[in-house]
């Protein structure tokens, strides 16, 4: 086979997964070509990339979708290559032949391979038929009796998208009450974000492992797999945690997992670099799907194996052959990934949005990121934020470096689940291996960071210092004011909804006696500087990096962050609160709109699904009572807080 030379590649695709192929091929001498939606015009990948195209539009399916313009971009740009990353196009057969076609490289597996494993009941038929264990799959099409076919499969059921992954149009249904509106649903949310609304239901097991197995072959019919990942730490049906290699794996298991990977590589003439997807329960294994791409948790695999992978698919891409055999290969300690993403855990991991003002990551670990202070997450896309990846000599180093990484990253001015993150890592069940997909019901890390009172304490009077060592323009950073130029001073802030009053009293030189809702502190200012602040307060240190926006402060401390809001001291009482107001809990898509004016409705009941992110989001009724009015319509893009519906408790109640 003649070797073709990559000289300039383009990444069809955006946020960290670009800028970490960038990366990769900057050390191989390859310029860089970013694609971006109107949205993501400042984004990092795209000043990162040494050319940029505007696909000039802002949805998903007008941009990062749209094969025309990734096309006519290409040779705008005369590239030689294109990496599809994950999402989006990245296991699109059309595109794949394509890009082939217009004379570009296409750094990924055969189109052929692609389109077999692309739809995941026709995987399922070709696993089946070639001896590979599957779950038996019901398709759901126009004439299907779909409650006949979940009951004969029992409770509970999955639907399944065939087509893309990433948990999107994925629905777990525990009865035949919910199914047909999970039905719709998964339909609408899989066509939104592959283009292709078919579903599947199949057998749901709860408590599972999420095991998958790194295959990559050549051109020349090499083929090899890297070991299995871990990836059984999940909400929504994505991941959020994955390792490697995986802690319930015997040296059996895992030469048995990885022939199997082997052979269904070999069945599809693979190459490239993909993912074979398996349930694990004890020592026996179902196959779910093949990924035919680079998978978001790759890395972990690089760090046990040594390997850059995306090095390894720009070689294939190339024509060159592997190089090495599976006994070349071994696993070198252990590696874990936590994914950051802008997402509320205290309400059910729903996607966040908004401007990061601080991003700061630790140096104690790999970030691959397409964000910096400044960056906006928008409703668009996936809210992730970064991956995170550490690996130690054995598990529990790993857990501890990934651990202490999250608390020392500075992230800022938008929610995020970093400290849900940290609090798995931390639960005995994570630490012992005791992993398996319901483990956040079963095991329920908390939500967010608990908070010891005198730890907040600590943090009021550092802000309340920071601030009033600060409103004086003339005050020199590390000389303090004498008691007679500077008298008691108060501060109101409000932290998690509740309010607090901080007065400083300086007693002399660096010394102060703070009171906070009538409990005295002792405390020593060491140093001040800018955005820094370090006191001793009754004998114990507080180190603070603060930074202020607005009417708020955003604090780091080596146990995380935090945000402390300044009140007026005498504030009014606020009457912008109206029981029975339902407002949108993020900004988003209205896209069914099941009440109008005057509804009689019970608690529990759908009002509307409002679309962020690609995910669809239930807005239901808090309690039995009248829909008094309804503000939005179908179609409409709200922002966060708008004003949805409006309810009253109805008179017989």
């Amino acid at each position: 086979m003649t070797s073709k030379h990559i000289r300039r590649l383009l990444v069809a695709n955006r946020g960290e997964i670009a800028s970490r192929i960038f990366r990769t091929a900057r050390t191989s001498g390859i310029e860089t070509v970013a694609v971006y939606a109107d949205g993501d015009a400042n984004a990092s990948f795209v000043r990162g990339a040494d050319h940029a195209i505007a696909l000039r539009g802002q949805t998903s399916l007008d941009t990062y979708l749209s094969i025309e313009k990734i096309l006519h971009a290409c040779s705008m740009t005369n590239a030689d290559a294109v990496h599809p990353g994950y999402g989006f196009l990245s296991e699109n057969a059309v595109f794949a032949r394509a890009i082939q076609e217009k004379g570009f490289i296409w750094v990924g597996p055969p189109a052929d391979a692609i389109e077999k494993m692309g739809d995941k009941l026709t995987a399922k038929s070709m696993m089946h038929d070639a001896g590979i264990p599957t779950l038996h799959a019901v398709p759901v099409a126009s004439g299907t009796d779909a409650l006949a076919a979940a009951d004969d499969l029992g409770y509970p059921v999955l639907v399944k998208a065939t087509a893309g992954g990433g948990g999107r149009g994925m629905r777990v249904v525990e009865n035949g009450d919910q199914l047909q509106a999970d039905l719709e649903s998964a339909q609408r949310e899989a066509q939104s974000a592959f283009g292709n609304d078919t579903v599947f239901l199949e057998r749901w097991i709860t408590a599972t492992r999420h095991v998958e197995v790194q295959i990559l072959g050549d051109t020349h019919g090499n083929l090899v797999h890297f070991f299995e990942r871990e990836c059984s730490i999940q909400r929504r049906h994505q991941k959020i945690i994955e390792e490697a290699p995986s802690p319930a794996i015997t040296p059996e298991l895992r030469v048995a997992l990885g022939e199997a990977a082997v052979a269904v590589a070999k069945s599809l003439n693979y190459s490239s670099a993909g993912t074979v997807e398996f349930l694990l329960s004890g020592e026996e294994f179902w196959f779910l799907e093949v990924n035919t791409r680079l998978q978001v948790e790759h890395p972990v695999t690089e760090a046990v194996t040594g390997f850059d992978l995306v090095h390894e698919q720009l070689r294939i891409a190339e024509g060159e052959p592997l190089g090495y055999t599976q006994q070349d290969l071994s696993i070198s300690g252990h590696a874990i990934e936590a994914r950051l993403y802008a997402e509320d855990p205290t309400k059910d991991f729903l996607p966040t949005s908004g401007t990061i003002k601080k991003w700061k990551p630790s140096s104690n670990a790999r970030f691959d990121s397409g964000v910096e202070t400044g960056s906006t997450v928008n409703i668009e896309f996936d809210p992730m934020i970064a991956k995170v990846i550490s690996h130690g000599r054995d598990r529990n180093e790993a857990i501890r470096k990934l651990t202490l990484a999250l608390e020392q990253t500075h992230i800022q001015g938008i929610k995020n689940n970093r400290d849900f993150l940290v609090q798995t890592l931390k639960t005995p069940k994570f630490v012992a291996g005791d992993t398996t997909t319901d483990f956040i019901e079963r095991v329920a890390p908390l939500r967010e960071r608990p908070f010891e009172m005198e730890e907040l304490h600590g943090v009021l009077i550092a802000v309340a210092l920071f601030s009033q060592r600060r409103t004086n323009d003339h005050d020199e950073p590390d000389q303090p004011k004498l008691k007679s130029q500077l008298p008691a001073q108060h501060h109101a802030f409000e932290f998690n909804g509740e309010d607090y009053d901080v007065k400083c009293d300086l007693i002399t030189d660096h010394e102060y006696r703070v009171v906070i809702s009538g409990t005295q502190f002792d405390v020593r200012v060491v140093l001040i500087e800018e955005n820094f602040i370090d006191i001793e307060v009754d004998s114990c240190r507080v180190r603070c990096n603060l930074h202020r926006d607005e009417d708020t402060w955003y604090v780091h401390m080596s146990s995380g962050d935090l945000e402390i809001r300044t009140r007026p001291l005498f504030s009014l009482q606020d009457t912008t609160h109206r029981t029975g107001n339902l407002s949108a809990p993020m900004p988003g898509k209205v896209l069914t709109l099941e009440v109008e004016d005057n509804s009689q409705v019970k608690s529990g009941e759908l009002l509307l699904v409002l679309e962020a992110m690609k995910m669809e989001h239930r807005i239901v009724a808090p309690y039995d009572g009248v829909v008094s009015a309804v503000h939005v319509a179908i179609g409409d893009i709200v922002e966060k807080d708008v004003l949805l519906v409006e309810m009253a408790v109805s008179e017989q109640n």
